[in-house]
Order: structure tokens, then C-alpha cells, then sequence
């Protein structure tokens, strides 16, 4: 059997096994009630991400014992996210690691005081260190959340929703600019933009199952071309935003509550260029880069041109996604 028909077997086991992945995680999210927390005057939290956050370092030796993942190579994200560090460094390409920081890190004054703990965040400062010393852009966005926050600007998470909020998504594109800047220059494509109010009933909401309740009203900030249309993602653009459902939210309408308002859309604004896409509603680990594959093999010249990546996805996902695999960028 010759190498290369070995490298194609590997690649579709992967691909085999991440699909039912993908399934074991998202059908119990339709079909039973996840455990969520109930926090102080309304607030709703993921049981998930507390769990996350209470479970110290979780990488290398660390992560057999705390992470979900049931294959003890998939558990470590370090590896995966290394070597797609350096695969995208062979193409030239910039990886800009964005994991969102968790909710209940943010708004802690709103999380029952018997599950909060003062050693929250401690281990993703360190994680962070020691990603950046392995040559690894992080951004982090937690202190430029907080001082917002301090600002009393706009919440920047739903109060009854898992993800980030509208105005969140702008201050996050914000931030994430300013890093591309010093990669690019900035484009010429015309966006305009307007702010309006929409009621979502937040997923945490149909989780507890009271959906019937009042809705969550919040601001977005959408984003249209000089037609009137939200960002329509390029597939040749040097910008690639990849990750899970906060990539989506605000974005991909629907169940995602609103369209022109998600992460790729402010920064398509922001950049005054069209991004490319990839998000996926399972996990932002491996299946977004499996994803990430599937478009590169049926576009054989996809990597020409791209310059950064902008990987993002929640931070909880460290410890409670099904696997980190390692994966080639490409076929």
C-alpha cells in the first residue's frame, strides 16, 4: 500500500469518526436538557463551562485527567493546535488563535456564589504564556471584555444565550483587526452599517425548556455591501475566520438569531474586505478544521493568497470538546 493511499485512508477515518462526533454532540442538544446553571436576576450559564473553569491546567499531563475527550491523544489540545500552527506556517500563513473567554469569567458577579471560585482564569493566563512562547499569536480577549465592561457600555454576552453578544462581536472584530493590521494593509469595499434591536430566545433558555418566556431583547450592529445585502463570505480572501457556533451567531440567521451582525461580518466592516467563513456548530476544535479540509481538497488552489486564519471558538472547549486531533491542512 503506498504512502500516499495510507495518508487518504488516515484522512477519511478521521473524517468518519469526527462525523459521529459531531452527531453525539449536537443531537442531545435537540433532544434533551443540558444542565444549566441558574445565576442571579436572570442570568443563564453553561454547567459546561463552570466545569472547564474549575478544573485547573489542562494541558499535558494535566489533560488525561480533566479533559471529556475519551482518546487520551485527542485530550491535549496542545499537539493539534501546534501542528496547525505549523502547517499554516509552510503556507505562509498567520495563525491567529481567538478563543472566547467564558461567560461566567466575565460576568462572575452573576453565577451563584456557591459555584464561583477566586482561582477562576489562572490556568488560561498560563496556557496562553506558554502557547505564545511556542510561537502561537493568542489573543486574548478577556481584559478589553472587562474594561468594557467597567465602561458600562452594551453586555457583551446574552444573558439567556451561551455566546457572545452583538456588541461583543464588534469589540472582539475590533480587537482582532488591529492584529491583521499588521499583517495587511487594509481593503477598499465599501460597508455600511446600522444598529437595531432583536429579541432572541437564548439556547440556554430552550435548554431549561421555559422558551416560552419573554424574549431577550439586545442591539446588534448589522452589516450590509451597497446593495443592502449582509457580507457574503469569499473563499479567495486572504482572511479565513474559522471556529464554532460564536462564529456563526448573529451571522447564519435562524437558530443563530439575526444575519450581517456576526464575528466575520464586523470584521468584513472593519478590514473594508470580504473574509472567507467556516463555522460549524459542533465543536470549533476538530470538526472545524476537519471542515477546513474538505474546502481545501475541492478547492485545489485554496491556499493561495490566504494570509491569516483566525481561529476561534469558546475557551471551555479546552477541556469539554470530544478530542483535539491532529490533521493535515490539505490533502
Amino acid at each position: 500500500m503506498n504512502t500516499r493511499w495510507k495518508r487518504r485512508r488516515y484522512i477519511y477515518t478521521i473524517l468518519f469518526l469526527s462525523i459521529s462526533v459531531v452527531i453525539r454532540v449536537s443531537l442531545p442538544i435537540a433532544q434533551s436538557t443540558p444542565q444549566v446553571v441558574v445565576g442571579k436576576t436572570g442570568w443563564l450559564f453553561l454547567e459546561q463551562e463552570l466545569r472547564f473553569l474549575d478544573s485547573g491546567p489542562f494541558w499535558g499531563e494535566f489533560a488525561k485527567t480533566v479533559s471529556r475527550a475519551q482518546r487520551d491523544d485527542a485530550k491535549d489540545p496542545t499537539p493539534a493546535i501546534l501542528a496547525f500552527h505549523q502547517a499554516l506556517a509552510e503556507k505562509n500563513v498567520s495563525l491567529l488563535l481567538v478563543p472566547v473567554p467564558p461567560k461566567a469569567l466575565i460576568y462572575t458577579e452573576y453565577v451563584p456564589d456557591s459555584k464561583t471560585k477566586p482561582e477562576w482564569g489562572a490556568s488560561l493566563d498560563q496556557y496562553y504564556t506558554f502557547l505564545r512562547k511556542k510561537g502561537v499569536q493568542v489573543l486574548d480577549l478577556r481584559a478589553e471584555f472587562e474594561k468594557q465592561k467597567r465602561n458600562q457600555e452594551q453586555e457583551l454576552f446574552c444573558q439567556t444565550d451561551s455566546h457572545w453578544s452583538g456588541y461583543g462581536t464588534t469589540v472582539a472584530a475590533n480587537l482582532i483587526a488591529e492584529k491583521i493590521a499588521e499583517l495587511m494593509p487594509a481593503g477598499s469595499k465599501k460597508y455600511t452599517e446600522k444598529w437595531q434591536d432583536i429579541q432572541i430566545t437564548g439556547d440556554l433558555r430552550v435548554m431549561l425548556g421555559d422558551d416560552q418566556q419573554e424574549k431577550e431583547t439586545l442591539p446588534v450592529r448589522k452589516i450590509m455591501d451597497d446593495s443592502g445585502r449582509s457580507p457574503e463570505a469569499d473563499p479567495s480572501s486572504p482572511v479565513l475566520v474559522l471556529g464554532d457556533s460564536h462564529v456563526l451567531v448573529f451571522h447564519d440567521g435562524k437558530d443563530m438569531h439575526a444575519m450581517g451582525a456576526g464575528i466575520s461580518d464586523q470584521l468584513a466592516y472593519t478590514l473594508a474586505r470580504a473574509v472567507d467563513v467556516i463555522g460549524v456548530r459542533g465543536s470549533g476544535a476538530t470538526p472545524a478544521r476537519l471542515s477546513l479540509y474538505r474546502k481545501a481538497q475541492r478547492k485545489g488552489d485554496y491556499w493561495s493568497g490566504k494570509k491569516v486564519v483566525v481561529w476561534c471558538f469558546a475557551a471551555r472547549e479546552f477541556t469539554e470538546t470530544e478530542g483535539w486531533r491532529v490533521l493535515p491542512i490539505e490533502p
